[in-house]
């Protein structure tokens, strides 16, 4: 393999990796917020239980998240120095904004909500709470924001020409509000909501199969349920006004979404399929110019195809980003039918009736991590061969002194480390879900306070 193609899996895999914390941490803190408000309001001890528990799970994602999001920060350095060069005072004003404005914001108020619980009021502790979600929330916003200057340049200017050229700021705000942020902003919320929901829904399903910590279970799961259900259903919402986005600012990248290669033509929307990138074909099940109506509500206005661009400004690797884009609107539709059956099932007064419902909820964590996963996958390898979309190509980007076997070296190393961080994080999680909530438990699945906890 080239550097190109290693430094782009190296980089691939770290941020995968990374890219597992922060969409459960923002997820967890809404759920964090909704337990201990209601605590507040109900003064149900359950609730307060519910909140203590998820406060631990929330500091070891937490933790790990800041671990594995460094080494992406020095890889702008190391393995692309000319994109940094090209970029970094747009780049890095997004990663200056979110370490000022959100990190510090997070980690100022994470002390009092890991160690104020019996040290401040119970107000000031709620308001912790919230602070340190909204911090994970405004994170987001500025790494999305940088990610879609790169899909969607606006507000700049070039300043000098080949080497020496670099994009500086014109409008600081156009740069915030460039064509793509607020839709994608919104939709990697909802996916980090689902994320975390799902989380918490998979350790209560659980607990309920167990018949361990039943009463508290059947709180937290019908109320996060609710969430999880609007979340499920607003996520293919702002999907869609993402698409209609993509079609206008990257109409090569909604082509490759749909294996779409006529020039200007009207075009199927395919349930599944395979992508044949030398025949130019797709076999699959498909709904006839589907993707015209949606974009455009109408059967006749032709959308723009990969043929209408030069093959060197256009995507490689069609079928993958096909199959990553349909797997992650196959999660999404799984999604929206599990939660609208089970609420249904809830208000019906039967669903913790269901076992097999109980067993499926248990394994559905990995449902929205897969969904963002590769939503992401597509995303990015849909903007090929750019790296800053029509501005600067991906091989033009690459660091001139770093030689493939160093990447390589790295990429073994990483992956090694990362596969430990993992393996630590699993057994982590796993002790403290087994540890369960700090009450006693009676045989018959029902508890009262453990005066012996920590």
């Amino acid at each position: 393999m080239d550097v190109e193609i290693l430094s782009r899996i190296q980089f691939a895999f770290t941020i995968s990796f990374h890219y597992i914390y922060p969409p459960l941490s923002i997820g967890l803190g809404i759920a964090l917020v909704v337990f201990e408000g209601m605590y507040l309001r109900t003064k149900d001890k359950h609730y307060e239980q519910l909140t203590k528990f998820w406060i631990r799970v929330f500091a070891l994602i937490f933790g790990i998240g800041v671990a594995t999001g460094i080494v992406m920060e020095f890889e702008f350095g190391t393995n692309w120095a000319a994109y940094s060069r090209y970029v970094g005072d747009i780049f890095g004003s997004a990663l200056a904004a979110e370490g000022i404005f959100a990190f510090a914001l997070e980690s100022t108020f994470l002390g009092i909500l890991l160690f104020g619980w019996n040290k401040v009021s119970p107000r000031v502790h709620f308001f912790s709470t919230i602070m340190v979600t909204l911090g994970s929330m405004f994170s987001a916003i500025w790494i999305v924001v940088a990610n879609s200057w790169q899909q969607t340049p606006a507000g700049y200017k070039i300043v000098g020409e080949g080497m020496t050229a670099r994009a500086e700021i014109t409008d600081f705000w156009a740069m915030v509000f460039n064509p793509s942020s607020v839709d994608r902003i919104v939709h990697v919320w909802i996916g980090a909501f689902l994320a975390g929901t799902f989380l918490v829904l998979s350790v209560h399903a659980y607990y309920i199969l167990k018949n361990r910590f039943v009463e508290q279970s059947k709180k937290a799961f019908g109320i996060i349920l609710v969430i999880a259900g609007i979340s499920a259903l607003a996520q293919l919402v702002t999907g869609h006004d993402s698409a209609n986005g993509v079609a206008i600012n990257q109409p090569a990248k909604l082509a490759s979404f749909e294996g779409h290669y006529d020039s200007l033509a009207v075009a199927d929307m395919y349930l599944f399929g395979w992508v044949n990138d030398a025949k130019q074909t797709v076999t699959g099940l498909k709904i006839p110019k589907g993707l015209t109506y949606l974009l455009h509500q109408d059967f006749t206005t032709p959308v723009t195809g990969l043929n209408a661009f030069d093959k060197n400004d256009r995507p490689g690797q069609v079928n993958f980003i096909f199959q990553t884009y349909h797997l992650m609107i196959l999660i999404g539709m799984l999604l929206i039918g599990l939660t609208l059956f089970s609420l249904f099932l809830w208000w019906k007064g039967k669903l913790f009736k269901q076992r097999w419902l109980m067993i499926v909820f248990s394994f559905s964590v990995l449902l929205p991590q897969i969904a963002n996963q590769v939503g992401w996958y597509s995303a990015e390898a849909g903007r090929q061969p750019w790296v800053v979309y029509g501005l600067l190509r991906t091989s033009d980007a690459l660091s001139e002194n770093v030689r493939a076997e160093q990447v390589l070296f790295s990429l073994i190393l990483f992956t090694l480390l990362y596969v430990i961080l993992f393996i630590l994080f699993i057994y982590l999680l796993n002790k403290k879900i087994q540890h369960g909530l700090d009450i006693a438990e009676t045989k018959n699945g029902h508890t009262q306070p453990n005066l012996t906890a920590q």
